[in-house]
């Protein structure tokens, strides 16, 4: 790595946004902005410019990507960079207040304490308030960086003391150079699977990286076109919805484990044996927190399914209404054809509002095997 800034693909106006901030920071603190928002669709690197920019503040070449602070700011291990990420459906207010103390610490090492949350979407009302005096009056060595799908996911009051960072969807071209480049990726497959991601530099990676992902999505791109009954729609609907699952569970249960191991441990307690006062709370509150992860694990795998969809139909679409037009998925031209000859335009735009209800339902913690099926009924060929 030359730069920190090297991962922020196809972001030249952010990089010099920040690298502008980097050098003009004053060291007394003052000619600093302490808060930052930064927003983008999902893919967009929101969290990797945050890291970046927390690592070119404490680097003293702002941001060589060589010196000990840039390295173990990008192994995580750098004392004065703290990321606040959740792996469950919100960041609740004791976690809030216990990172607005740290907030609070002067510097350990570096030249600034930065604090990163990397879910600013995810936090209770409760816990942005909690935050809000904070980031109004930080202590003058502090950064906040908030990341976000969108200026409107967090609240108006936090908002408005931040300085906006806006990323946009990497360039398809981008994100397939990259791969090709620092992951050695075969230019043709970068390109497809660079497409396939709509703009998202990660799940172009582990596309590329994983032939059983490329698989499963081709498998989901096949539905569109193949369900002719009631019966198919709810069989789509259960096998999506079992996948997630099973994909949540593969990730939650080394987790879960590791956890609980830890609990003990720091509790001192032994498989058989008396328990201590209040050991009984904490494993209550843990196995609440991993039934929220794997709730979030399953529900982010089924979108990633929808978002397939949704970029299916918006094909056909295109080639219905706007022949020539670039595919994102060219992999799968055959069946976005067959799918263009066979619905008419209108129905099209009915399959694209029933993926868009699904995605909504999800958001708003309806059941996700009744929403699927719901969707799946919408999407019956007609």
């Amino acid at each position: 790595m030359t730069s920190v800034w090297d991962e922020l693909v196809g972001q030249a106006p952010v990089v010099d946004t920040l690298s502008a901030a980097v050098r003009s920071a004053g060291g007394d603190g003052r000619s600093m902005t302490h808060a930052w928002l930064f927003t983008g669709p999902p893919g967009s690197g929101r969290s990797n410019a945050a890291k970046a920019f927390a690592a070119a503040l404490q680097c003293e070449r702002g941001g060589c990507g060589e010196c000990r602070s840039c390295t173990t700011a990008a192994a995580g291990s750098h004392p004065d960079i703290t990321l606040i990420r959740t792996d469950g459906l919100s960041i609740g207010t004791d976690v809030a207040r216990e990172y607005v103390r740290k907030s609070a610490l002067s510097p350990a090492l570096g030249r600034w304490q930065v604090l990163v949350v990397e879910d600013a979407d995810r936090l209770t009302e409760q816990a942005a308030n909690a935050l809000l005096k904070a980031v109004e009056e930080p202590s003058p060595f502090t950064v906040w960086m908030l990341c976000a799908p969108a200026t409107e996911d967090v609240i108006v009051t936090i908002r408005s003391r931040c300085r906006p960072v806006l990323l946009r969807t990497p360039p398809v071209d981008a994100i397939a150079r990259l791969l090709v480049e620092r992951d050695g990726v075969e230019p043709q497959l970068a390109h497809e699977v660079a497409a396939a991601s709509q703009g998202h530099i990660g799940r172009a990676r582990g596309l590329a990286r994983d032939p059983q992902a490329r698989e499963r999505r081709r498998e989901i791109l096949s539905l569109p076109t193949s369900l002719r009954s009631l019966g198919d729609c709810l069989v789509a609907a259960q096998r999506i919805n079992d996948e997630a699952t099973a994909r949540a569970a593969a990730i939650a249960d080394v987790a879960d484990e590791r956890e609980s191991a830890d609990l003990k441990q720091s509790w001192g307690v032994e498989d058989r044996g008396r328990r201590p006062a209040g050991y009984a709370g904490a494993v209550s509150s843990l196995e609440k927190d991993q039934k929220r992860r794997r709730t979030r694990l399953a529900r982010d795998s089924i979108d990633g399914v929808l978002l397939d969809l949704l970029s299916f139909c918006r094909d056909v679409v295109a080639v219905q209404t706007a022949p020539g037009a670039p595919l994102v998925n060219a992999d799968v031209a055959d069946a976005v054809r067959e799918a263009a000859r066979l619905w008419t335009p209108e129905s099209t735009l009915s399959r694209i509002g029933a993926i868009v209800e699904a995605r909504e339902a999800l958001t708003a913690n309806a059941a996700p095997l009744l929403t699927l099926e719901r969707m799946m009924m919408g999407f019956r060929s007609r």
